[in-house]
């Protein structure tokens, strides 16, 4: 081995080894909230924004910056890129070694989505570049087609809000529903939920058009299904003290639980069957008890101390 190439290996384990100390660090700064150092996973975005078409957009310069997540090797590398386990080492310094020596490699391969980027191919590429202070790379890009524009920075929750406050904003847009239902007065903690909403409304109009001779609008419907259906089921949350057994969850999350327990107890048992009853019902079997919540808050400290302390 000559001697500049054993200067440029052995730059190349500085570099890698400063890169993971690097990444230790963030895991401690982050420790309050670790899901700011996890790359996004492309999959689980595209289960979120549900991307309708893919267009080939052939080569371009990136702003690496923009490059936020992976296809498939997300666990191994922190959001910044940083290489989280050592045995990529053996590939990280090889890429490395050939930046060092300016030797030019085949251009990564990226998807595009809502105005960021994941890695296809390239992910040890991309890391070394960060490290190096790179600003702009090749990139072969595939463009994933939405609605919604996303930045640099944004963590797996940050995007679930994104698509919930996207499809809420919709339904109150495409149907008029502010009119006779505040939108501050509801909300939901998962996608989807929106859309099974507009259908609960569409069967309370069914059901009470049944005994009429015209057609009753929308709205109405909508307005007789918030007083009459909602919040009846709300006034039993609160008063039983419900939400406190499901942490983190909401009102309108609890409404479409109860509402589809308390039918299936209907069908078993008659319609008779309380509202009230369902909804202690429903949290006597699925809620959190008094100790298993302070439970999970001597998990979630014993955790956070395991990721302050342990490497």
């Amino acid at each position: 081995m000559s001697e500049d190439s054993a200067l440029v290996q052995s730059q190349a384990r500085e570099d890698f080894n400063k890169a993971r100390t690097k990444a230790a660090f963030s895991r401690i700064l982050n420790a309050l909230s670790p899901e700011k150092q996890r790359l996004l996973s492309l999959e689980d975005v595209k289960n979120l924004l549900k991307p309708k078409s893919q267009t080939y957009k052939g080569m371009q310069a990136v702003d690496i910056d923009l490059i936020v997540g992976s296809e498939g090797r997300y666990k191994d590398f922190t959001s910044a890129f940083l290489p989280k386990r050592d045995f990529i080492r053996g590939r990280w310094e090889s890429v490395d070694r050939a930046h060092l020596m300016d030797v030019t490699l085949p251009p990564i391969k990226l998807y595009e989505i809502g105005g960021v980027y994941f890695v296809r191919d390239g992910n040890h590429r991309v890391s070394v570049a960060k490290s190096q202070g790179v600003r702009a790379i090749d990139a072969e890009v595939i463009e994933l087609d939405t609605e919604l524009k996303l930045e640099p920075g944004m963590t797996q929750n940050d995007l679930k809000w994104l698509v919930i406050n996207y499809e809420k904003e919709r339904v109150f847009e495409e149907t008029g529903l502010g009119a006779v239902i505040d939108k501050r007065e509801i909300h939901f903690t998962e996608t989807g939920r929106w859309i099974e909403l507009l259908r609960h409304i569409q069967g309370h109009k069914y059901y009470i058009n049944q005994d009429k001779e015209d057609e009753i609008p929308f709205l109405e419907a909508a307005k007789s299904w918030y007083e009459n259906v909602y919040l009846p089921i709300v006034d039993v949350i609160f008063r039983e003290n419900i939400l406190a057994r499901f942490p983190g969850r909401s009102f309108g999350d609890l409404y479409m639980w109860i509402i589809k327990h308390w039918d299936g107890l209907k069908h078993k048992y008659g319609n008779d069957f309380s509202l009230n009853k369902a909804a202690i019902d429903y949290a006597n079997r699925y809620g959190k008890s008094r100790r298993e919540r302070f439970t999970d808050k001597l998990r979630k400290i014993g955790k956070l101390l395991r990721s302050l302390f342990l490497r």
